[in-house]
């Protein structure tokens, strides 16, 4: 260890690496850097009738200078005495004549005082980070004080910027001559659903090993990744049932996509250039929860990835992308691009949304992984992020769909109240008149298959403000719905009604477009057999 150069104190070092450590949250900085300015000197040695031994033997020297003992067959015999009978062993009587043997009579003097109880757990990256020999499993991660080193996180409640984070902080400063950790994230306490803390006379503690053996550990796992942990955070059976609905959309998710794409094949992947407009919207929702998932990841805000995955699977992707192209998936010819397209998107979807949860809900994603890819010798955990291409972000396109979305509510909302009055059955009973006075929103979903969009059998779009009786949404101004039963029949096969059914001889009860699908189908019927 290098002499200390005026001025550089404990104090002075520890200021200075706190500035160099990352806080999360941030105010955790300030919090330990009010702390060193303002304690007084550190020392390592405490009186007391308990606690772990200073192991030393020392001597008078004269002029207040102190020897100490190195003794290799000394500190031999207390390692021995140690490992057989405990720490007590140096308290024991006659234990200053049992370690020093031949040299009791040198006039050594054994030390009583013990260690501060916090130097201990303050300089366990002595042990965890830089000596393979004690921990071998770690060997890869330890510590190269002059470069070359993995960054080292500390994590632990926020009361230990008195504690673990400070003893660690000024040990390693004072024998190192820097922080131990790169790193301190600082989590709040848990409370029960009522804010009030845990304790046996309330009955209100949750034991997380209960939690897990009747949820599961995901659902526990998922619960801590949507609390702001920066600040306390509570759990109770409501909370905890919250928890377990949103896990349950969040697989169903999941295993919708796993049911549709084991059908994909090699020859289904379509380029980005020949998908519809819907597709390459969804890369573009793909493309920007990239960056919002990598950056929150970094940032160890795991709430935000909470909430925005969450959204993005249980109403981008299940209330909308999904509902839409369920017919088109199910019913489409085999050879449709539609279908192909949707199946490629499928694929970058699953690979994006499984390895993004994959931290969080560890076992889900992994029993999903595998599923999706049985006959590889992997894991979800092995994975990295997939490359998400910047040329998938298009926000012109995201504009056109934040638009057609909008009227897409307002067309829901109409049939909504036809369903709720008997007036049909499904939306697929409906074919509206929708009238759109807003120039923006016209000319965003004029070259848009409406009736698509909005799952019915059919849809005319009319310029104008439309009759006062038709339906209107506050929040979507310019848009009205006049609903309309569909004429024709209904189609035996995707239940679409329209006057076309009937009009393929060879198939009298679907739609041409399904015909088609079965004329496919029987095509390859015989090889499949």
């Amino acid at each position: 260890m290098k002499e200390a150069a005026p001025g550089d104190t404990l104090r002075a070092r520890a200021l200075k690496a706190i500035a160099a450590t990352r806080w999360v949250p941030p105010q955790g900085r300030n919090r330990i850097t009010g702390m060193i300015e303002s304690r007084p000197d550190w020392v390592i040695s405490r009186q007391r009738a308990w606690g772990v031994p200073i192991t030393v033997f020392v001597r008078e020297k004269g002029h207040g200078e102190v020897e100490i003992l190195r003794d290799a067959a000394v500190d031999a015999r207390i390692v021995a005495a140690f490992e057989q009978e405990g720490a007590d062993a140096w308290y024991a009587a006659g234990a200053r004549e049992r370690f020093l043997g031949e040299r009791a009579a040198e006039g050594w003097q054994k030390v009583d005082d013990i260690l501060d109880v916090w130097f201990d757990s303050g300089s366990t990256h002595a042990f965890v980070l830089e000596d393979p020999k004690s921990f071998p499993s770690l060997a890869g991660i330890r510590r190269k004080v002059d470069g070359g080193r993995d960054q080292v996180m500390y994590l632990e409640g926020s009361d230990q910027h008195r504690g673990w984070f400070h003893s660690s902080l000024l040990e390693s400063c004072g024998t190192r001559g820097r922080a131990p950790f790169d790193v301190v994230v600082t989590h709040g306490f848990t409370l029960d659903e009522q804010g009030r803390k845990m304790s046996k006379s309330l009955g209100n503690t949750v034991a997380p090993q209960d939690l897990i053996k009747q949820h599961g550990a995901d659902i526990v796992r998922l619960w801590v990744g949507s609390c702001d942990y920066w600040d306390d955070q509570r759990i109770g059976p409501e909370i905890i049932k919250t928890t377990v609905d949103t896990y349950r959309k969040l697989r169903n998710t999941i295993r919708w996509m796993l049911g549709n794409l084991a059908h994909i094949r090699a020859e289904d992947r379509v380029k980005i250039e020949r998908m519809p407009l819907l597709e390459r919207y969804m890369l573009h929702r793909l493309a920007e929860l990239d960056a919002t998932v990598r950056d929150a990841y970094a940032n160890y805000d795991y709430k935000r990835i909470f909430a925005v995955l969450s959204q993005f699977m249980t109403v981008d992707l299940s209330a909308f992308y999904f509902d839409i192209r369920k017919d088109a998936l199910y019913c489409d010819p085999i050879s449709s691009v539609t279908r192909k397209a949707c199946l490629t998107v499928l694929d970058h979807i699953f690979r994006c949304t499984v390895t993004w949860l994959a931290p969080i809900l560890c076992f889900t994603a992994e029993e999903a992984w595998l599923a999706r890819y049985p006959g590889l010798d992997g894991s979800v955990h092995l994975e990295t992020f997939p490359d998400v291409p910047a040329t998938w972000r298009n926000e012109g396109l995201a504009e056109t769909w934040r638009k057609a979305r909008a009227v897409r509510r307002v067309v829901t909302g109409a049939l909504e109240l036809e369903r709720a009055a008997k007036h049909i059955g499904s939306s697929l009973e409906a074919d509206p008149l929708v009238y759109v006075a807003d120039d923006d929103l016209f000319r965003a979903v004029v070259d848009l298959d409406l009736a698509e969009i909005c799952i019915t059998s059919g849809a005319s779009l009319i310029e104008g403000e439309g009759p006062d009786d038709a339906f209107r949404l506050p929040e979507v101004p310019g848009v009205a719905v006049l609903p309309r039963r569909a004429e024709g029949r209904k189609c035996a096969r995707s239940w679409k009604i329209s006057p076309m059914v009937g009009t393929d001889p060879e198939y009298p009860d679907v739609t041409p477009r399904d015909a088609q699908a079965l004329r496919e189908l029987d095509a390859i019927a015989p090889a499949a057999e």
